[in-house]
């Protein structure tokens, strides 16, 4: 997530000021053809290019609207899970007591349990996190080979690659026994299998008495609510999208652009003798709003790719952490995730 209020000058070249050049070099090719080639120079009228611009704007819009929703949509997925996680916290060191038992349990099994049930759920969140950026066919890094070394650059500049994810996977070495860590890395989903043994924990705690039916059922439906909101956010994951409405678009702004100048030149040039050349600044301009409205909607249609556009995943996962460590008791917390690059991750 970008934190800045403004992007500077030299991030917005960043990201598309390369696609200056090639636009340049079109609209002074075009200019020279106006110059040299006049007899069969082949002329766009200006009211149908201004008809496909807006259009073309308009389709823009509509793509740009959706993508927001789905990077919004993963937002408020996330906020939800800061606050069940909260709520599970909470309700697992007020319910998980001796109560009703006839023989207490000793303190300390008491504590060793809120830890365990705490724990798995702090490393649920990290585990859910890297199943979330794993890449999926549509995402830009496993696009051509141009794409994919932009991309990979981009995540090392503006993204994962700005925080060691290597210290987390220790950090899970931690949180878990080291059988049920070698258990659950087997599995293929191995978010979904940790909340099935946090299931589990919860029913043999009722069996030893330790919660009663109805604070288990309670228990339960903060887990049940995690899984929903597993499940959302593998919904905007694993369903791109729809390429028909991504992929026409694209198309529909390089129409646009390679017509532009063919209908500027001529505008222009009614200026005087040299002010055909007039045109090439102004086609220049247009076309690279176009494009860069392109490629907004286009960078932003995954929130989870491990791009600067992301949801802070890691941040909010390390906030979380906190606030369950500090519901222990515990004061060697983790740090908190600080920007880099302008970008929380």
């Amino acid at each position: 997530m970008f934190i800045q209020k403004n992007f500077s000058f030299r991030a917005v070249m960043a990201f598309a000021g390369f696609h200056l050049i090639w636009l340049a070099a079109w609209a002074v090719a075009v200019t020279l053809l106006h110059q040299y080639v006049e007899d069969g120079f082949f002329h766009v009228p200006w009211l149908p290019l201004s008809l496909i611009g807006t259009a073309v704007a308009f389709y823009i819009g509509f793509k740009n609207n959706s993508s927001y929703d789905r990077l919004w949509e993963a937002r408020k997925i996330w906020g939800a899970i800061v606050n069940s996680s909260r709520m599970w916290g909470s309700n697992v060191r007020s319910y998980v007591s001796n109560q009703f038992r006839d023989t207490p349990a000793p303190e300390g099994t008491l504590t060793d349990l809120h830890r365990q049930l705490l724990y798995r759920h702090i490393a649920w969140l990290y585990v859910l996190r890297s199943q979330l950026l794993v890449p999926t066919p549509w995402e830009h890094i496993s696009q051509s080979k141009h794409i994919r070394r932009l991309t990979q650059r981009r995540m090392q500049e503006f993204g994962v690659g700005l925080f060691n994810d290597g210290i987390i996977e220790e950090e899970l070495k931690l949180l878990l026994e080291p059988a049920e860590m070698d258990r659950m890395i087997a599995y293929q989903n191995t978010a979904t299998q940790l909340l099935d043994r946090q299931s589990q924990a919860l029913q043999e705690l009722r069996e030893q008495d330790l919660i009663d039916d109805f604070r288990h059922m309670e228990l339960q439906k903060v887990l049940n609510d995690f899984y929903t909101q597993q499940g959302q956010c593998e919904r905007i994951k694993k369903f791109p999208f729809p390429r028909q409405y991504g992929g026409m678009s694209f198309i529909f702004v390089g129409i646009f652009i390679l017509l532009l100048p063919f209908g500027l030149v001529s505008e222009f040039a009614s200026l005087g003798p040299q002010g055909a050349w007039l045109s090439v600044p102004f086609t220049v301009l247009v076309s690279w709003v176009y494009l860069v409205m392109e490629l907004v909607g286009d960078y932003s249609e995954n929130p989870f790719e491990g791009l600067g556009n992301d949801i802070p995943m890691l941040s909010l996962c390390r906030t979380i952490e906190i606030d369950l460590r500090e519901m222990l008791g515990e004061t060697e917390l983790p740090p908190p995730i600080e920007a880099r690059n302008g970008v929380l991750m």
